[in-house]
């Protein structure tokens, strides 16, 4: 059995965090979540993403941050608005979760940031690899990724 790593999740109520905290606690891993949200016990932490708070003590001692933060993809319309929501509640998080991290004495080893494949753009029945080019600008799920990735960064750049 491997080590218990004690892990944070944010974006946890959704279907991929609820799955994902089973399968972590059914293994023996510490797990704990950032909420927007009063706490409800030990394991919550609140956070701000939109006003850059996050509860630094849900930071401390990490092994790994896991990022799910994002408003549901496919449930509704996209309208400009829909549109903004989908990239605010995808760059804001994904950048004030890495600028956290990158800025801890004791950071995690690892911060694993979902992201989509729809970062390469519709190319049909093309085979895409991690090599391939990005989607277009003009194609707002390519560049909503390519943004959501690069919030990402300073976590990456910080080693972790």
């Amino acid at each position: 059995m491997t080590a218990t790593k004690k892990i944070l999740i944010s974006g946890a109520s959704g279907l991929i965090g609820t799955r994902l905290i089973e399968a972590l606690r059914g293994n023996g891993h510490e797990v704990s979540t950032l909420v927007r949200r009063a706490a409800l016990g030990v394991t919550e932490f609140e956070w701000d993403p939109y006003r850059g708070v996050v509860d630094g003590r849900a930071l401390k001692g990490l092994d790994a941050v896991v990022n799910l933060s994002g408003a549901g993809i496919g449930d509704k319309r996209w309208t400009a608005q829909r549109k903004q929501v989908l990239y605010d509640s995808r760059i804001i998080p994904t950048r004030v979760l890495a600028e956290h991290l990158a800025a801890l004495d004791d950071p995690p080893q690892v911060f694993v940031s979902q992201s989509a494949i729809g970062i390469y753009g519709e190319r049909g029945d093309e085979t895409l690899t991690e090599d391939s080019s990005f989607g277009p600008p003009d194609d707002f799920l390519a560049s909503l990724t390519v943004d959501w990735e690069m919030a990402a960064a300073p976590a990456a750049d910080a080693g972790i």
